[in-house]
């Protein structure tokens, strides 16, 4: 998780406490702290991913579908030879042995 993400958000949530007196900046960057803290932990916990890597591993899966449905096109292919085959040599004459 990028850490310049959760500053800000932390930084945005501690701004957004109203005002309550005169020890407000030493309240505010407590505030920060414990959320930075919080959200850290809680982002942790969720596993995420970053774009990059989401859109690298978006790749591999289209290539791999790619290669998945070219397999299947030669698979039916090759059932299609066999069917055929099988075929002709049930058509053919049988011929007695001597």
């Amino acid at each position: 998780m990028d850490t310049n993400f959760v500053s800000e958000l932390a930084s945005k949530l501690a701004r957004a406490v109203p005002d309550v007196g005169s020890d407000l900046g030493v309240m505010r960057e407590d505030l920060e702290k414990n959320f930075h803290s919080l959200l850290s932990a809680a982002f942790e916990r969720m596993e995420l991913v970053t774009r990059e890597e989401f859109d690298v591993q978006r790749k591999v899966l289209e290539r791999t579908r790619e290669k998945l449905a070219g397999l299947e096109v030669q698979v039916t292919a090759l059932e299609q030879q066999s069917a055929v085959a099988s075929q002709g040599q049930k058509n053919q004459p049988k011929t007695e042995r001597d």
